[in-house]
């Protein structure tokens, strides 16, 4: 029986490449060991059949950003429930129009972003890119975010107004947003700055009760039809 080695060895051999290169075929994907795709250069092999993809390319692989549909009664950031552990590779959207090549090393170390109540379903950020971690930490009260909020109850007067400025929330004047009516359950909030929890600190401290809360957007980049508990790519160097 053959010795074990590293894949990397064997594949720098078929590929007759540097053993730097091989690491890039494995990492990016496209080498096989009895038809299963590794992507750990140390695996060890001893008589496996190993192929390249023909259409291999030798580049990094980016590192992933996924945007999640986060279902009412998921943690988006710590907690018992968190909803990271929806984004599995049989969870992305079929419709995923991002035309990524989904890998397993994508759902390693993926951190996710910007809070979200826990009671409150909609759109959330994970990622593994360091540029899009800065941004979403170190500027994230610079970038709006958008909410359909269903409420019950009977707003005090000059409500609107007071929504869309002039309250507090856990000691702190708030910033300015723009709060307006859908119909006559549903506002609409595009704001920055929030907190967990504020929201429903705002309705209720205008006479509302909220029943339902749905982030539709962050920065740039909306749900759509994403639909709920599945993700999609966010396409390597677009912006919020």
């Amino acid at each position: 029986m053959t010795e074990p080695s590293r894949l990397s060895k064997r594949v720098a051999e078929l590929a007759r490449c540097s053993r730097a290169d091989a690491d890039l075929y494995i990492e990016g994907g496209w080498v096989s060991v009895d038809g299963k795709v590794i992507e750990a250069p140390q695996h060890p092999v001893t008589d496996e059949c190993i192929e390249i993809d023909p259409d291999a390319v030798l580049t990094a692989p980016e590192p992933a950003t996924m945007l999640l549909h986060k279902p009412a009664g998921f943690d988006a950031i710590g907690g018992r429930k968190p909803a990271a552990t929806l984004v599995t590779p049989t969870s992305r959207w079929a419709e995923d129009p991002s035309g990524i090549r989904q890998l397993q090393n994508h759902f390693i170390r993926l951190t996710p972003l910007v809070p979200l109540d826990t009671d409150a379903s909609g759109l959330m950020v994970l990622t593994q890119n360091g540029r899009v971690w800065r941004r979403l930490t170190e500027d994230a009260d610079q970038i709006e975010q958008e909410y359909i909020v269903e409420v019950s109850g009977e707003i005090g007067p000059y409500g609107l107004r007071r929504l869309n400025e002039g309250l507090s929330y856990q000691g702190r004047e708030l910033l300015p947003c723009k709060v307006s009516w859908q119909n006559e359950f549903r506002l609409r909030f595009a704001i920055r700055a929030v907190r967990p929890g504020q929201i429903r600190d705002m309705c209720a401290q205008v006479g509302l009760q909220v029943t339902s809360m749905r982030r539709l957007r962050i920065g740039r980049f909306s749900l759509g039809k994403l639909p709920v508990g599945e993700w999609r790519y966010l396409p390597a160097g677009e912006k919020f």
